[in-house]
């Protein structure tokens, strides 16, 4: 499994990708994005009609820069698998129908008519329009910076775009064509004042325009001007003042987006709770810095998305879900979604519905195929009917320090027909663990169990995937 994934891992994800180009039947393009994007079960249906000759073609098209993707050997460890069902994905966020969970944005990825039309014609159940305001939005060049994994996958993303470019009024009559021409997708306005006459003005315009909710911006992390963005966010007064303003002016749901640039988020989603939110989104960037993307040679602090992020939003979300004063309160998970895996950690732990940019930005709207698929898969298999089943299924695994077992251990096992003895594990248990493994002539890790304390650093290092987990024992006393 692990060779799998590292090969299909090598693929450029290609647009009008020549390996599918040059095969006469099948689509090995999808079948590799399938594997990469954790949905390796689906990937057999999409090589199955492929002979020999198609993938030997196919391969022969790669334009990999350094050596052609190894289809044919993806091929056979894919089998086609038997197909399960589909479990509708429909679920309620705020009073609205979500035809899926799956949303892009408020960002770069939705910033004309033509670019969300296209992604709700691919199947996003909606969209959170990048943000509108009143001020002039003049963008820096560049604006976008990243940290790798590799040479071709972000770990992080750095940028330092602000909202909307266009006009206010051309924002709302484009708000306004995407609900008349996709009544059955939820259009949802973002949108950002500089005072309470701003917001109460946004709002009204918002809802004109035929939008289903409203989400409030009060969490950029890189406004040029004060007292916007993060700047509001930071603050429960601001916070319960422009909510409350928002919520007697319009008549539809009213989403804060929160700031992660705080010590506590409860305080201020509470704050906007009690003045009528209808629901949280969260969270927008973290302010970071990366040394590349300056602007004539000038750097600022920005905002940090991506896959590095998501631990920390999902910290967030455990503390809000978890609050019992804002039991009420409907949860938007954004932050480091790029399968449908981590989207379903957001449904676990209370969200109804999840925000994607990063990895659209990266990947395309594409990835929409692979969220949806891999989700339908797991309720297919898991017996599970219906996403409200498992909205909020892990809040009770969280508990306080205090309360965590601490009278037993796991120890860690080593597959030796797995471990090639590269002595990973060894160094570092020598280094930064506790001396727990000896590496012999033979190459292969042994552990020492009198000293092994069952951290599994071990575990984590290994990159074959040799080092697993025994039962659960009583500490020795």
């Amino acid at each position: 499994m692990l060779h799998l994934k590292e090969e299909a891992a090598r693929c450029l994800l290609c647009a009008d990708a020549p390996c599918t180009r040059a095969c006469k039947a099948g689509d090995p393009a999808r079948a590799v994005r399938a594997i990469r994007f954790d949905n390796v079960a689906d990937a057999g249906q999409w090589f199955a009609p492929c002979s020999d000759g198609d993938l030997a073609a196919a391969e022969a098209a790669c334009i990999h820069y350094d050596r052609p993707v190894r289809l044919r050997e993806l091929a056979k460890l894919t089998p086609p698998t038997q197909p399960v069902g589909t479990p509708s994905l429909g679920i309620r966020f705020c009073g609205l129908y979500c035809e899926n969970p799956f949303f892009l944005a408020s960002s770069a990825v939705c910033t004309n008519y033509e670019m969300v039309a296209s992604a709700l014609e691919a199947g996003w159940a909606g969209v959170y329009y990048k943000t509108i305001c009143l001020q002039e939005t003049r963008e820096v060049s560049p604006r976008f910076d990243a940290v790798y994994d590799d040479k071709h996958s972000f770990a992080g993303f750095r940028n330092m775009e602000q909202l909307s470019e266009n006009p206010p009024e051309k924002d709302f009559e484009i708000l306004h064509r995407l609900k008349q021409n996709y009544p059955g997708k939820i259009i949802i306005a973002s949108i950002m004042g500089s005072d309470e006459e701003e917001w109460i003005q946004l709002a009204k315009r918002a809802e004109m325009a035929g939008v289903d909710a409203i989400e409030l911006n009060f969490s950029c992390p890189q406004m040029r001007l004060t007292g916007m963005g993060s700047d509001v966010g930071q603050n429960e007064e601001l916070v319960t003042f422009y909510t409350a303003f928002v919520k007697e002016s319009v008549d539809i749901p009213v989403i804060p987006k929160m700031t992660p640039n705080i010590a506590s988020m409860t305080k201020v989603a509470m704050a906007s709770y009690f003045a009528g939110a209808s629901g949280i989104s969260a969270i927008n960037t973290i302010k970071a810095v990366t040394m590349g993307a300056d602007v004539s040679g000038k750097m600022i602090v920005s905002g940090l998305s991506g896959r590095a992020v998501k631990p920390i939003s999902q910290r967030f979300i455990v503390e809000m879900a978890e609050n019992p004063v804002m039991k009420d309160l409907q949860l938007s998970g954004i932050g480091g979604i790029e399968t449908w895996r981590d989207a379903l950690e957001y449904i676990q732990l209370g969200c109804r519905n999840v925000q994607v940019c990063t990895a659209v930005m990266q990947y395309g709207q594409r990835v929409i195929e692979e969220l949806k698929t891999g989700l339908q898969r797991y309720m297919a298999e898991h017996g599970i009917d219906s996403l409200d089943e498992l909205v909020g299924t892990k809040l009770d695994c969280f508990v306080r320090p205090g309360d965590l077992d601490r009278d037993s251990i796991v120890f860690p096992t080593v597959d030796r027909d797995l471990c090639i003895g590269c002595g990973r594990c060894y160094l570092s248990c020598r280094d930064g663990g506790h001396q727990a493994i000896s590496f012999g002539a033979d190459r292969k890790p042994k552990l020492i169990g009198a000293k092994c304390v069952g951290c599994h650093l071990c575990r984590l290092v290994c990159p074959t995937g040799a080092i697993g987990s025994a039962k659960r024992v009583p500490k020795r006393s």
